[in-house]
């Protein structure tokens, strides 16, 4: 995860951000939204950021609000990326995807727990790499990748969960090339739903670090979320 694709238009991060609240799930505070009746979850995983950035929680009421007992945890410990503070490489080393994945299987055991039948999981960037993993590993009956950074051919190629990928134009991080080596790899795998779209004149992060005044930025972002919210509806029920 090099260069400044990754970590531009940082969000300014609000911790009160959201109509939800914040408990701890699986060992990791989390923000929650939605109704706790939904016996279907979603879980939102962070670009490096974190959890409190008021875009993503915007997302995660947004989709709690088409019925779904939403979940976006803390994977990062109180500790997002802050570009000032070290180079992005570093703070991947102490924060790598790996963890995430782990961290992430205890809070869908929680779910589960809780009386959850069927859970979708989206990643952002950072996010996308463990939600890959929950996809290849049979944790979720649904994933949706937007903007992904480290996603390989090889990961894909063990996909066995249904699978939306939304890319951007212009992404060094996960190129159209890339996306579409992606979709001619799932597209004969007519026992995996898939699908892949890259989405116009957008750079990599759009859909959640999204300037709130651009009337185009925001418009995209919500193409993106009804995109994916439209993928949790046809295979969370």
């Amino acid at each position: 995860m090099s260069g400044p694709q990754c970590c531009a238009n940082p969000p300014t991060l609000n911790p009160s951000s959201g109509a939800g609240s914040v408990a701890e799930l699986g060992g990791l505070k989390s923000y929650i939204t939605g109704s706790s009746d939904s016996n279907l979850a979603i879980l939102l995983v962070s670009d490096v950021y974190g959890y409190e950035a008021p875009n993503l929680r915007v997302i995660a009421d947004k989709v709690a609000a088409s019925g779904y007992y939403v979940v976006v945890p803390d994977f990062f410990q109180g500790d997002p990326y802050v570009p000032e503070s070290k180079p992005i490489g570093v703070w991947i080393q102490a924060h790598g995807a790996d963890k995430g994945f782990e961290d992430a299987k205890l809070v869908i055991e929680a779910l589960k727990s809780r009386g959850i039948s069927s859970i979708g999981a989206a990643g952002f960037c950072w996010g996308a790499k463990v939600v890959v993993s929950l996809a290849y590993s049979g944790f979720i009956q649904a994933a949706v990748l937007l903007h992904p950074s480290f996603v390989t051919v090889d990961d894909i190629k063990q996909v066995k969960t249904p699978i939306a990928i939304l890319g951007a134009e212009n992404d060094s991080m996960s190129p159209p090339e890339l996306l579409k080596q992606f979709e001619q790899i799932l597209s004969p795998k007519t026992e995996v739903g898939s699908f892949v779209k890259i989405f116009p004149g957008v750079a990599h992060g759009w859909s959640v670090r999204y300037n709130v005044e651009d009337e185009k930025a925001v418009q995209s972002a919500e193409e993106s979320r009804q995109d994916m919210l439209n993928w949790f509806t046809k295979y969370i029920k």
